[in-house]
């Protein structure tokens, strides 16, 4: 399970997150050793101090005259004081400050004063004073005061408000970053995208402003590209037409061998030149329709095993599916035509595997193979291995360029790999429309 975010908002709010973390603790543990615990050792002693004076002031007074003095600590000061004929036996709970409170007691009368629990919602501390036994009790909500509790709330509200401020942000700035990944990505497949805002911060308009006028430009040189191409080949089929016309007004005895070989070399030429074309002007994406890959499939089986392959190709489970038609016919008849080329004339075998969410379809042969750190590099237009793929075999170096092309302008991933025993495996992966 993978716990570090992988985009860029997801590790910038994890960041800030971690570092107002520990801003807070940090803040906390400041606010508590410097302030709330010296406030709450001064407010336990002065309570201690006003209850021992009391105790002892009370001890002092004659019998008639404690009732008036009880009812002014009462009113004036919320405590209550009473003769302890009998210990209370249960102690109070523990809250706020109690611990301060029992010491500063402890420490100021001498004896081991412990807070008991009597009258609900009130603490009781029992001293002896002047030969009497004296209860004093307080209210615990009085001085059980939420004061952490408050600067928690403060440190975490202004933490969190911080955060969500700085998200707010980072965000903008994540979503014009994924806007330009997914502009550069359609530049890079030979489209053109929507130009982007430029509005926002200085340097973000900046650079979507770039960014649109590259796009323009790698649009325009493209489009001179097609054009300058398209001319070339222009020039290039006329001589080849006017040479296949000489060639077909040759004398009959002309040796027929010759003639093969140049009708050969000619057919050669315009293909090459064809493929070449078709690479320049780059491959669109295809509307999807409705396709049974198993009749696909068996239909160009067929189609090769006509042309003299030898192509194994067995129906498996219903597989139907959204796909761009012509596309996925072009891609599979060149990677079915390499393999039949380069397969050393050794059955080529095709896959097909349907699930919910992918289309995974396998063409396999029995050829030499290709060395790992080359499978990229055979995408390369014109890019051949000449240590097992002589000009004997034929090809141009275009035939895996353009169906990696195709793939790409219709979203789906194209690979090689090893295939066990010898051989190699092309393995087109199709994701399912829903």
């Amino acid at each position: 399970m993978r716990l570090w975010p992988a985009s860029l908002f997801g590790r910038t709010a994890a960041i800030l997150g971690l570092a107002f973390l520990a801003f807070q603790i940090a803040a906390l543990a400041l606010v508590a050793f410097t302030i709330l615990k010296p406030m709450a050792l001064r407010s336990a002693d002065d309570l201690a101090a006003l209850m021992v004076l009391s105790a002892q002031t009370w001890a002092e007074l004659p019998p008639e005259t404690r009732p008036v003095f009880e009812r002014e600590l009462a009113q004036h000061h919320h405590l209550l004081i009473q003769n302890a004929d009998r210990p209370l036996a249960t102690r109070a709970d523990n809250f706020l400050n109690s611990h301060y409170i029992e010491a500063a007691l402890s420490r100021r009368t001498g004896q081991d004063v412990m807070l008991k629990a009597g009258q609900p919602g009130w603490a009781w501390a029992e001293m002896r004073m002047g030969g009497h036994a004296i209860r004093i009790g307080f209210e615990r909500d009085r001085y059980g005061v939420q004061s952490p509790l408050a600067a928690v709330g403060l440190v975490s509200l202004g933490a969190l408000l911080t955060w969500i401020t700085a998200l707010i942000v980072v965000r903008r700035i994540s979503r014009t970053l994924a806007r330009l990944a997914s502009a550069a990505g359609e530049v890079g497949q030979g489209q053109m995208p929507q130009p982007l805002p430029e509005s926002g911060a200085t340097e973000l308009a900046c650079l979507s402003q770039a960014f649109n006028r590259m796009a323009n430009e790698v649009q325009a040189l493209l489009a001179n590209r097609t054009t300058l191409l398209a001319g070339i080949s222009h020039d290039l089929r006329t001589p080849i037409a006017r040479m296949r016309l000489a060639l077909a007004m040759l004398p009959e005895d002309a040796d027929p061998q010759l003639m093969h070989q140049i009708e050969h070399d000619l057919e050669e030429m315009n293909r090459l030149i064809g493929g070449f074309l078709e690479l320049s002007r780059g491959l669109q994406a295809e509307p999807p329709s409705k396709v049974d890959f198993n009749i696909l499939l068996g239909t160009l089986a067929d189609d090769a095993r006509r042309s003299g392959g030898q192509v194994e190709w067995q129906p498996g489970a219903a597989c139907v599916a959204e796909a761009g038609v012509q596309s996925l016919q072009r891609v599979l008849s060149n990677l079915i035509e390499n393999a039949l080329r380069y397969g050393e004339n050794r059955p080529v075998t095709l896959a097909c595997r349907c699930s919910e969410r992918l289309i995974e379809i396998d063409i396999l042969d029995r050829g030499p193979g290709i060395p790992p750190d080359q499978f990229d590099a055979v995408f390369q237009p014109f890019y051949r291995l000449e240590s097992s793929r002589s000009k004997a075999t034929g090809g141009s170096g275009l035939g895996l360029a353009i169906a990696q092309q195709l793939a790409q302008a219709n979203h789906w991933q194209l690979s090689l790999r090893a295939r066990d025993g010898g051989g190699l495996m092309a393995r087109l992966s199709i994701p399912v429309v829903t």
